[in-house]
């Protein structure tokens, strides 16, 4: 059966994430896969490179399927385009390896968190940016951020309490970007625990607003202990931001 990648973008505003639920068509991979099995007439499931939370928005989501024939991917990226919701946008498509799958091939992903520090309303990016307009300590904030880098067992910044897999991930960078009134973090790992990312700004807005200190960041990933980080910041800030493949 042909194999094909799919990268779409979307604004995660209105729907319960990526993952399709039993209880809920209002999903982006039902979305999805309802409107692409419209199209082709047979029944299409798609793999997401990552499941993105409730309310979570994807600058660069990519996900696989495979179909029975093969498939103009112009035409049925035109007509996907045509009839996905407005805010599920398909950026490309086209033919993959036999063996590619989008969360099983994927070597990394970036996560950019967007926090507006001018108190300046921006009532054009409500839905993207998470208003904190109290003075942020970006030095303190940066060094925190050095010591969160590396290969570690993150379940201090996991939501699930109980895993059956490793929590250890290696996140290759943290970078804080400010611009126009805007704090810009950008996550780069391997690969993300459930609500990993949301934990880590939390964690680092409370080293911002003076509520804990930098060093306190080791004593935090050695105790495992989800209730010794930060809060879980709030989905609208958060982005999906970068997929890579491949060294």
């Amino acid at each position: 059966m042909p194999n094909y990648k799919l990268t779409l973008s979307y604004e995660g505003t209105r729907y319960r994430g990526w993952q399709k639920q039993g209880n809920t068509g209002n999903t982006i991979q039902e979305k999805l896969e309802s409107t692409l099995s419209r199209l082709l007439s047979e029944p299409v499931e798609a793999a997401g490179c990552g499941r993105t939370d409730a309310g979570v928005h994807a600058r660069m989501q990519v996900c696989s399927f495979r179909t029975v024939k093969p498939l103009d991917c112009g035409e049925t990226l035109q007509r996907l385009r045509q009839q996905l919701p407005e805010d599920i946008g398909a950026l490309s498509l086209e033919e993959a390896e036999p063996r590619f799958h989008a969360r099983l091939s994927c070597t990394g992903k970036t996560y950019c968190y967007r926090i507006r520090i001018d108190d300046t309303p921006d009532v054009f990016s409500r839905r993207w940016v998470l208003p904190c307009p109290g003075a942020l300590d970006l030095s303190a904030m940066k060094k925190a951020a050095a010591l969160l880098c590396g290969k570690h067992d993150y379940s201090a910044f996991c939501s699930l309490r109980h895993r059956k897999k490793s929590a250890v991930r290696t996140v290759s960078a943290i970078r804080l970007e400010e611009t126009e009134g805007e704090l810009r973090i950008f996550f780069t790992a391997d690969g993300f625990l459930y609500n990993m990312v949301r934990i880590l700004t939390g964690t680092l807005l409370e080293v911002g607003l003076g509520l804990r200190e930098a060093e306190s960041v080791p004593a935090i990933l050695d105790s495992c202990d989800r209730m010794q980080a930060g809060p879980t910041a709030p989905a609208r800030g958060l982005t999906l931001w970068e997929v890579r493949y491949g060294k």
